[in-house]
Parts: C-alpha cells; structure tokens; sequence
C-alpha cells in the first residue's frame, strides 16, 4: 500500500538548517531559522518562563488529563492581552488552548470547512505553511498580493479581495509583523479592512503569531481589535512560541468571536470535537507557565521586559540596515518602516546561493531574512555581502 505515495520534497528550511550546521566557516551568519536571537547569537529561555517553571516543579501535584480544551486558566488569562480590558468583549468570545499557533490555524480552517467555507482568500507571499495547511484540508485558495516592491503593504488588493469575495469565503490575515514580509497594515488601512469586511460578510480568520515583537502589546493588536469590533464572528489563531521563546513547547490558543451565544457554544462545542479528534489534548507544560507569569505582576514585568528587549534589538538592527540605504541592486531603507522578526529582500535564488558559497550567509531561498540572526558583530559584513553580490544585477540594469 505504501508505494502507491508519492515522495514529498523535504522542507528547505530544514536543509537549510543542515547546511549551515555543517559550515565549518566562523563567521557564518543564520538568517534562515525563525526564532529570535540576542545580540550574541543565542536564543535563551526567558527568565520570567525559568522561575514560572521552577514554581511547577515545586508546586505541580498532578499531570492528569485537561481536556481537548486545555489549560482554561492560561486562555482566559491571556485573552487581557489580546482582546482589551474587555477580555470576552461582552461574552462574545470563546477560547482554548491548541498545540502551537499552528495547531490554532489549523483548528480555524477544520472548523471554518465544517461551517461551509469553500474559499480563503490570503496575501502573498505567506508564511508557507498556511498554504500546505489550506492544501491539505482541500480548501481553495484565492492568492491576492500583500506587499508592494516599494515595501508597503498593498491596501487596494486586500480590499479588492475582501470586495470580490462571494458567500462561504473566508480571508486569512496576518495580526501584527507579518511573516515574511514584515510588512504590516497601519491602524488607518486595519479600519478600512474592517468596514470592507462588515459590509461583505467575509469569514475573517487573524493568525497572531508574532503579538508583542512589533511596537508593543496593545500596539500590535489595534488592527486586530478595530476588525472584531466591527464584524459579528472571526476566527483568531494565537501563538505564545515567538513572545515568550517556547518554540519547543508548542503553546498556542484559538479563540471564536461571534454576536450570538448560542452560535457561539455551537462552535464552541465543535471546536472541541475537532480538536479531540486531531490531537486528543493539546501539551500542558508550556501553557501552565504562561498562566502562572500572567497570574504574577512580577513574573508578568519580567516577561514584558524581556519582551521589550527583544522588540528593542530587532528595532535598532532594522535601524541599522535602513540606515545602509542602497546597497548594490537592493534598497534597506524600507527595512527600518517594517515590524517584526521577518523581512524579504528583492534578491534572486541564485544571489542566495552565492551569498550562500560565497560569504556563509544562509537565507531562504525567497530572500527572507530572520532580522535576529543580524547582530553589531556581523551586520555590517552582511551589507557588504548584498552589495558585493547584487552589484551586477544593478550594473545590468
């Protein structure tokens, strides 16, 4: 039965990650791997996370099962962050706990099917796992384009999308330092997405990934609450792995907004088979940490110090290179205006593997960039690379 499958292409970022650990050079640089690094390369667990972890160790009596809803303590205490000081947002939201912000998405496109959604709209280029996830489940996928080459983010398309839509379509929205473009919609073109999605009924799914690494917390998420104030359901899928570094742990949560209470408990009620059925119930460790740091001011300032560090660091390398200006065929400046870990840069497949032989610099083959895998020690050898490299592309021009 077996060989009636058909051989897959392995990840490329995984080969990536193969190729760079097999780089014998010393001053190789890893843009490729998404999480966050600190100024010295390495990516620490959070203080806040070690002492909430310790306090489980010393005070955890039990590993019995949750539930296929998870840890309720850490949903509720983290849906403050998200939604305002409103958290239910009048009783309008319900939520549960999901392995991983992937573990999110894929639970709101399960349920947006079973509900009758046919089509999904999304921006591309997207992370590239929306599209397999959206493959997978045999939805349609209606590609529309998220960012200009001026590095901005492209407001007439997404509102062409949304306008164009028909019934039993849904739109898949990055929240805030969209991946990998790291160009995100102000709060003006948010409330424009907003009015567009009210006035057409479109089902509007926001992946929050990144929450935090952008400008701030309540900053990141203005878009996100100006749409659900104005639409009478959405989906939210919502990951813990970037903003409090627990890749590993897979820590997410997925919330459903809806105007009635009984529509809402009806989804509610199939979330929840959904979610037995895919992953029976989703892994505690992670999600009891972040309970016991939001439920703690203190642990709670320590985590949003680390935070702020992070969002900080990222801030001054994009600082940096749009500070380079052009370079060879390809212009920074726009880098300093975009948010998060992420960033495309207009360059070839073939440019990638010559920065790649050339200079140790891994990168995926889209031209995105992990923004912390730059540092003072090594950014101004990768703006010499990219101008070194890019030079004749801009010569031929």
């Amino acid at each position: 039965m077996l060989n009636r499958l058909d051989e897959q292409s392995p990840d490329a970022l995984l080969a990536l990650i193969k190729m760079h650990a097999a780089d014998t050079r010393s001053d190789k640089i890893d843009l490729g791997v998404g999480v966050y690094r600190t100024d010295d390369g390495g990516t620490p667990v959070f203080a806040a996370i070690k002492r909430a972890e310790q306090q489980l160790v010393d005070e955890q009596d039990s590993k019995s099962y949750l539930g296929p809803e998870g840890d309720m303590g850490f949903v509720n205490a983290l849906m403050p962050y998200v939604f305002g000081e409103d958290a239910t947002m009048g009783g309008r939201i319900a939520g549960m706990q999901t392995p991983g912000g992937t573990g999110a998405v894929r639970l709101a496109l399960a349920l947006g099917q079973k509900a009758g959604m046919t089509k999904l709209h999304m921006g591309t280029p997207s992370w590239p796992n929306h599209a397999q996830i959206i493959n997978d489940l045999a939805l349609e996928l209606v590609p529309f384009d998220h960012a200009k080459p001026d590095g901005t983010a492209d407001l007439d398309a997404v509102l062409a999308a949304i306008r164009g839509a028909g019934p039993n379509e849904g739109i898949l929205l990055h929240g805030c330092c969209h991946n990998p473009t790291g160009v995100d919609y102000s709060d003006e073109d948010w409330a424009a997405i907003g009015d567009a999605i009210a006035e057409t009924g479109i089902f509007p799914i926001i992946d929050t990934a990144y929450h935090g690494l952008g400008h701030g917390l309540d900053e990141d998420v203005v878009g996100l609450r100006s749409v659900l104030a104005k639409v009478p359901e959405a989906f939210i899928a919502y990951s813990c792995d970037k903003n409090f570094g627990m890749y590993r742990d897979r820590v997410g949560a997925f919330y459903i907004l809806s105007d009635g209470q009984e529509t809402l408990n009806k989804a509610f009620s199939n979330a929840n088979a959904l979610a037995r059925a895919s992953w029976s119930m989703p892994p505690d460790h992670g999600a009891a940490a972040v309970r016991l740091i939001l439920r703690d001011s203190e642990l709670t300032q320590v985590w949003q110090d680390e935070l702020e560090q992070m969002r900080d660091r990222m801030r001054l390398v994009r600082e940096k290179l749009a500070d380079a200006g052009v370079q060879g065929s390809v212009d920074m400046t726009p880098l300093g205006g975009q948010n998060g870990l992420f960033s495309v840069l207009p360059v070839s497949k073939e440019q990638v593997a010559q920065l790649r032989d050339d200079h140790g610099i891994y990168m995926a083959g889209s031209g995105r960039i992990n923004i912390a895998g730059l540092t003072m020690g090594n950014i101004d050898k990768f703006i010499g690379a990219i101008a070194e490299v890019t030079a004749e592309s801009k010569a031929a021009e």
